[in-house]
């Protein structure tokens, strides 16, 4: 890095993960109402790959070269005209989807960056979706917050479970389901939970399931209060209808957005989760210890390409966090 040049992971053009590259691009400098955040620490979502293989078709057109990244830790180094919630030196974590998502956001949900998996990204400064770091919580743990944190909050609220209901979490071991769980125990609820390898049933019982099954919808239980989706696409969604009571409640978080007809039954509510916002509410859960992301690995941004690879093949239980900087605790 010069002063005037930054490292990123970049994708060149269309492709898998192991055509990703660590490439040198032109510092960002934030215009009205926006931050330069130099970025400590970063994280690998779905999003990031499907973005790159292409997989969002028309609805999205990317830019070359494209720098993934949507949630990160990192230092206020720069404001633009116009800031006043941030100031240089301030420590902020939060999500923003890179500048190419725009036409797919809601005006609302409007929370818009360079990149993050960089040295440097550029964010707006005015969308819910950042906040101030707690001291007391670490720049790689925040990062894998953003996201996980808000969502598992989210879901918490539409699930609405009683103490004593019964839940069936569907994609326990990833990044949302690590961080829901002791949110669901400490509820009270009876928790179902789906996992793939032996390592991964440990984890989910550790972090509360009580019940601990296979992917196979045949083992999937009946009559359950809610059920929670973190994989699947609309065309899974009959399967995990079908484990719920007639008034129970199915929340889903996987983009596009299902509808009612999608679920094969009309006896049950539907919600959709795509929450970009409320990142206060997280660092005040975080710094209260009510929320802890499970982080599988860390590794240096100079190895990011392998990170992205170890992602997206390995399946890793928990987030994947690349650090760019230093980084303060």
């Amino acid at each position: 890095m010069t002063d005037k040049t930054m490292k990123a992971l970049v994708a060149t053009g269309y492709g898998q993960p192991e055509e990703l590259a660590i490439a040198d691009l032109p510092v960002p400098h934030p215009g009205p109402e926006q931050i330069q955040v130099r970025i400590a620490a970063a994280t690998l979502n779905p999003t990031d790959i499907r973005a790159i293989t292409g997989a969002f078709g028309e609805a999205l057109r990317l830019e070359f070269p494209y720098v993934l990244g949507n949630e990160f830790a990192g230092t206020v180094t720069e404001t633009g005209p116009g800031v006043t919630a941030y100031q240089v030196g301030d420590e902020v974590f939060g999500q923003a989807l890179p500048r190419s998502f725009a036409g797919l956001l809601p005006a609302e949900d409007a929370s818009l960056s360079t990149g993050a998996l960089a040295e440097f990204a550029v964010f707006e400064a005015g969308t819910p979706a950042l906040a101030r770091r707690p001291s007391g919580v670490p720049p790689e743990k925040a990062a894998a917050l953003a996201i996980a944190g808000t969502t598992a909050l989210s879901i918490m609220d539409a699930a609405a479970l009683k103490p004593g209901e019964s839940v069936l979490v569907i994609g326990a071991t990833g990044a949302v389901g690590t961080t829901v769980l002791p949110l669901l125990a400490a509820a009270g609820a009876k928790i179902t939970a789906t996992a793939a390898t032996e390592d991964g049933a440990a984890l989910v019982r550790r972090l509360g399931a009580d019940e601990v099954i296979g992917h196979d919808p045949a083992g999937y239980p009946a009559g359950v209060d809610a059920v929670l989706n973190l994989v699947h696409f609309a065309d899974r969604l009959p399967d995990a209808a079908r484990a719920l009571r007639p008034g129970g409640r199915l929340v889903s978080i996987i983009y596009p957005e299902p509808t009612p007809e999608q679920l094969g039954r009309d006896d049950v509510e539907l919600h959709f989760i795509w929450d970009m916002g409320g990142m206060n509410r997280v660092a005040e859960a975080a710094a209260a210890g009510e929320l802890a992301p499970v982080i599988a690995r860390s590794y240096p941004l100079a190895e990011a390409v392998r990170a992205a690879v170890d992602y997206t093949r390995g399946h890793p239980l928990g987030k994947i966090v690349v650090t760019a900087g230093p980084g303060t605790a």
